[in-house]
């Protein structure tokens, strides 16, 4: 049985074998590898008449199968549509939320298009696998093509109430497409009691569709890997000349795109409540927030690097001394390496998102420390990361003195309780890692059950499988 992958955006390795190695692709890639398969996606270039079939670069047991899509299609699908109505209402953030039928009109022309590409050369054993929101009628379309192949959909991102979800204007036809998949699943039981009770009310008059099966399956990362890189990371120059210009200070670390989702903003000012209210660590501690820009053509995306901006400035300019800056902002992004030897030696990971499907950087920043002296995680608690690691110091982001608060007893805390801390989150990642996670949906996805006779949801009642 072939695996087919299907995400928004696909590299092709080069010919060297060298691509993207971040935890989830790596982890696809190495399933692909072991049962054979195509990974399939836009290539991320824009034509303005691009082919009907999709290109195919072959590797080993994988082929790279890409699109391209026109200037339109990217306008509308993915920097409108996606990036402007699902994420920010899957966020929570009905404010930001801003849809068009125009936009919404070409993310469904788009997946269409992708769809009849990928039917193309679909085998009639493949088992197919689609991430994330970009692609949630992708499933409807091929079954409108007559495929006929169990799908299973990941939802990376949060899946909101539907009181929030409801609010978006074609959520009802999202749903009915979201139906066609024979499993669907998400980080966290939140989530998943979310997306329950989405099935389970009508949305917009519509009638409701039969729900798919759904499973709570909270991704791992490769922790052995990044464990390694973290023991090695020592002798990078980056990470050398960053230690080195600490000092003495304990290095407080926040690793994020810069997404109005992350909490950028309010950390900041967080780590300012922190100083005013321990002046004794004025000068004695630093802040390196890292956070490469991302979707820069999106207006929202402007709105919250000019506030960043404006915050960092003013904390620094009101509190800092010519020999120390509380924080520094690094605007670009590092190899894993270097971030895994950056965590090692920082002393609180800061993850205060204000809403996360998972987030892989608090995973990250534990594996990536010294057993024998370990940081401290803060981790907020709207992170579907908080319903696994309880032992990190759990704080509402939008509470910036409750956070300040959890950065000082981060540095304060004893050696012998970061230990005992660290050895249970620790021993969660290692049980519950990237191949873990692949292997569980797989195999869900693969239940010996004929196609037809799968457990579903019924109108009204809202089941979850949960795997742990």
């Amino acid at each position: 049985m072939r695996l087919v992958v299907v995400s928004n955006r696909v590299s092709a390795p080069n010919r060297e074998g060298k691509a993207g190695v971040g935890g989830l692709a790596v982890a696809l890639r190495a399933a692909l590898r072991e049962r054979g398969g195509v990974w399939f996606g836009w290539s991320g270039r824009v034509s303005e008449a691009p082919a009907e079939l999709p290109h195919i670069v072959q590797r080993g047991r994988v082929g790279y199968a890409v699109v391209d899509i026109t200037p339109l299609d990217r306008d509308e699908y993915y920097l409108g549509f996606a990036n402007r109505a699902l994420w920010p209402n899957m966020h929570y953030r009905l404010g930001l939320t801003q849809f068009s039928r125009a936009e919404f009109a070409g993310y469904m022309r788009v997946n269409r298009r992708f769809a009849a590409a990928l039917a193309a050369i679909i085998e009639p054993d493949d088992l197919i696998w689609v991430h994330d929101y970009h692609l949630i009628p992708f499933a409807a379309e091929l079954r409108r093509l007559g495929i006929q192949n169990r799908i299973g959909y990941f939802h990376h991102i949060p899946w909101p109430p539907i009181d929030v979800f409801g609010a978006l204007p074609g959520a009802g036809d999202l749903l009915t497409a979201l139906a066609a998949y024979d499993l669907v699943g998400v980080h966290t039981e939140r989530d998943a009691g979310n997306l329950a009770r989405s099935f389970a009310e009508p949305v917009g008059g519509m009638p409701v569709p039969a729900a798919p099966r759904i499973i709570a399956l909270p991704i791992g990362i490769d922790t052995a890997a990044f464990r390694a890189a973290a023991q090695h990371a020592d002798a990078n120059s980056v990470v050398q000349r960053m230690i080195s210009g600490l000092g003495d200070r304990p290095l407080v670390i926040g690793v994020d795109r810069l997404d109005y989702s992350k909490g950028i903003v309010e950390r900041l000012e967080a780590f300012e409540r922190f100083l005013v209210a321990n002046p004794d660590r004025r000068g004695n501690v630093t802040l390196l927030q890292i956070a490469p820009p991302s979707r820069s053509e999106v207006p929202e995306y402007e709105q919250v690097g000019r506030q960043t901006d404006e915050t960092l400035g003013r904390i620094n300019s009101s509190l800092g001394d010519t020999g120390w800056m509380p924080i520094r902002f690094v605007k670009r992004s590092y190899t894993r390496p270097v971030l895994a030897g950056l965590f090692r030696n920082a002393a609180v990971g800061l993850v205060t998102p204000m809403r996360d499907g998972m987030n892989l950087v608090a995973k990250e920043y534990v594996a990536a420390q010294r057993p024998d002296d370990p940081g401290v995680l803060v981790l907020s608690r709207f992170a579907g990361a908080a319903e696994q690691m309880r032992e990190a110091l759990i704080v509402n982001p939008f509470d910036k003195f409750e956070v300040a608060e959890a950065i000082g007893t981060a540095l304060a805390m004893p050696k012998d309780e970061r230990i005992a801390r660290w050895r249970v989150l620790y021993e969660g990642l290692c049980r519950h890692d990237i191949g873990w996670w692949t292997q569980s949906f797989l195999d869900a996805l693969t239940a010996s059950a004929p196609l037809a006779a799968l457990p579903r949801f019924s109108p009204g009642v809202s089941r979850t499988e949960t795997i742990a």
